[in-house]
C-alpha cells in the first residue's frame, strides 16, 4: 500500500498530464512516432485506380474477378523511459526538483503513449542501473512507474548514462523509442548515445535548474555536491567566480548541443519553471515538420 500523500500526489500528476495530453500531446505523438511498417489487413474488390502490384492473384483466381491486399499501419510502439535518479537530481531552486520534474515529464509522455496504445517501459539508473520495469500497456502500469519515479531510492550516487543506456542496447531486441531523461551533469557519454541512436529512436530530454547557470548574489554560501558529498564555501557575490561558473556551464551545455546535432539526436531541453508540456508540445511539432521536410 502507498502512503496517503504519495497516492495524492500521483493523482493530482494524473489529472495535470492527462489534461495536457488530451490537449496538446497525444495526436502529435502519433504523427511523429511512426509503427515498425505496414502489416497485412484484408483483402477487398479492385477499383480502378487500384496498384497492380497489390492485386491477390490467389484470391483473384479463386473468385474469378479482381481482388486487392490492404495494409494498415503496424502503429504498436515500445517506448521506454530512462531515467537518471542519481543524487543531482533532487536539486531544485524553484517548486519541484528536477527528480520531479522528471517524474511529471516521463508521466506526460508515458500517457501519450497509451493513448496510441502503444507499450511503456522504464530503466532508473545512477552510476548503475537501479531498477527495470518491462514494457506493458495500460493506465495502472503508467501509474506504477510514476509512483517508481517519484519514491525510488537509489543506491548510487553518481551520473552514469552509458549505464542505462548499455542494458537497453542489450535487452531490447526491437526498436524502441527511447526518451533519455537526465540533465546530463555526467561524463563520457558519447560513445553509450552513439550505439543506442544507431538501433532505437533516441531523444535525450535535459532537465535544468537556473541556478545551475547562473548563481544569484547571496554572500559566502556552504555548497556541497550531491553526488560526492564534497563541501566547499563559496562567495557567490564575487562576480569573477560568477562569471567563471557560468562560462563553464554555458560551455558544457554549447558541448552536449554539438554532440547532439553530431550524432542526429532530436532533443528536448526544459528548464525549471518552466510549463514543460507546452516544451514537449513544439518539440513534437518541430520534429513534425523536420520528418515531413
Amino acid at each position: 500500500m502507498l502512503p496517503k500523500d504519495l497516492i495524492r500526489r500521483i493523482r493530482k500528476l494524473e489529472i495535470r498530464t492527462r489534461k495536457v495530453v488530451s490537449d496538446m500531446l497525444a495526436g502529435q505523438y502519433h504523427s511523429v512516432f511512426k509503427g515498425r511498417g505496414m502489416a497485412f489487413s484484408e483483402v477487398r474488390q479492385y477499383q480502378a485506380g487500384d496498384e497492380i502490384r497489390i492485386i491477390d492473384w490467389n484470391v483473384t483466381a479463386r473468385m474469378n474477378e479482381a481482388y486487392v491486399k490492404v495494409f494498415t499501419e503496424e502503429r504498436e510502439l515500445t517506448v521506454m523511459l530512462v531515467v537518471d535518479v542519481s543524487a543531482s537530481k533532487e536539486f531544485g531552486s524553484h517548486e519541484r526538483s528536477k527528480a520531479e520534474i522528471a517524474a511529471e515529464v516521463a508521466a506526460q509522455i508515458a500517457f501519450s503513449a497509451i493513448a496510441n496504445n502503444d507499450r511503456v517501459g522504464l530503466i532508473l539508473f545512477s552510476d548503475r542501473v537501479e531498477k527495470v520495469v518491462p514494457p506493458r500497456k495500460g493506465r495502472s502500469h503508467v501509474l506504477r512507474l510514476i509512483s517508481d519515479i517519484l519514491t525510488f531510492q537509489p543506491k548510487g550516487r553518481g551520473t552514469d548514462l552509458g549505464s542505462g543506456l548499455t542494458y537497453l542496447r542489450q535487452v531490447a531486441k526491437r526498436k524502441a523509442v527511447t526518451f533519455l531523461i537526465s540533465d546530463f551533469i555526467a561524463r563520457d557519454y558519447e560513445k553509450p548515445l552513439r550505439l543506442v541512436g544507431r538501433k532505437h529512436d533516441l531523444v535525450p530530454v535535459v532537465i535544468a535548474d537556473p541556478m545551475e547557470v547562473q548563481f544569484p548574489k547571496l554572500g559566502l554560501v556552504e555548497m556541497e555536491d550531491p553526488e560526492t558529498g564534497d563541501r566547499f564555501i563559496v562567495d557567490t557575490s564575487d562576480p569573477r567566480i560568477r562569471g567563471r561558473f557560468s562560462r563553464a556551464m554555458q560551455a558544457q551545455r554549447q558541448e552536449r548541443l554539438k554532440l547532439f546535432k553530431k550524432l542526429e539526436l532530436d532533443h528536448v531541453e526544459l528548464r525549471a519553471g518552466d510549463d514543460h508540456g507546452k516544451a514537449l508540445a513544439q518539440f513534437f511539432r518541430a520534429r513534425a515538420r523536420r520528418l515531413a521536410a
